[in-house]
């Protein structure tokens, strides 16, 4: 299943990506041509597990917390893409929050077990969009829990009010057909939400990339 492009971007510069790692979105992503006519992302439960106590650090870089040496279990994967409405157009300052378990599969969360939870991991992260409406978060490859495939929540706000809530799953995951969520989607809804995990060039430590553009209505979700 291939991912439609979305938004202002159909393609990135693969040299600018290498050497904008750390930097921030507006550093590697490439401008492309704007669509006429884009369809929405599809709106998916929050979950019982969106943080009940942020953690103290809530950047978007979910790998490491404040000043630890010691980064976070998993495979590292630098998410990236634009929030933008459904003629194109970036959509800038806008909010996007993602949340997600850890290596080992457990949330960030008082009702999440704790005695295999990775305490190195951030397990949710906030970013403010460019003027290009580009975002972008270092975190770790997702994992599976019992019920769920693979996936990552993100929440979009726009002026304070969240205007999207929707989750991304991972492109060729098999368990993506066994669940419920997923499935109610229909194929349609999957594409724009099936995001593909790429091997990052020249990584040594086997990071990965992964794009993912955002459509939002500009309403506040009911």
């Amino acid at each position: 299943m291939k991912a439609p492009s979305n938004c202002t971007i159909s393609s990135w510069d693969r040299r600018r990506f290498l050497t904008g790692i750390g930097l921030g979105a507006s550093a590697f992503l490439t401008p492309g041509a704007f669509a006429e006519a884009l369809q929405l992302t599809p709106r998916q439960t929050e979950g019982p597990f969106f943080p009940d106590k942020l953690p103290l650090d809530t950047d978007n870089d979910l790998i490491i917390i404040n000043d630890s040496l010691t980064p976070a279990v998993g495979q590292v994967t630098h998410l990236s893409g634009v929030v933008c409405d459904v003629k194109g157009n970036p959509v800038r300052n806008a909010l996007v929050e993602i949340w997600q378990v850890d290596g080992n599969g457990v949330y960030l969360h008082s009702q999440a077990p704790k005695e295999n939870q990775d305490k190195q991991f951030q397990g949710y992260g906030r970013f403010l969009t460019d003027s290009q409406g580009r975002y972008y978060f270092r975190t770790v490859k997702p994992v599976p829990y019992p019920g769920r495939t693979p996936h990552i929540h993100v929440a979009v706000s726009q002026k304070g009010k969240r205007v999207l809530t929707s989750q991304a799953y991972i492109m060729g995951e098999k368990q993506n057909e066994k669940d419920g969520i997923y499935r109610r989607l229909g194929e349609a809804g999957q594409k724009l939400v099936t995001v593909d995990f790429q091997a990052l060039p020249k990584s040594e430590t086997n990071e990965l990339v992964a794009q993912w553009d955002l459509v939002v209505g500009l309403t506040p979700e009911g």
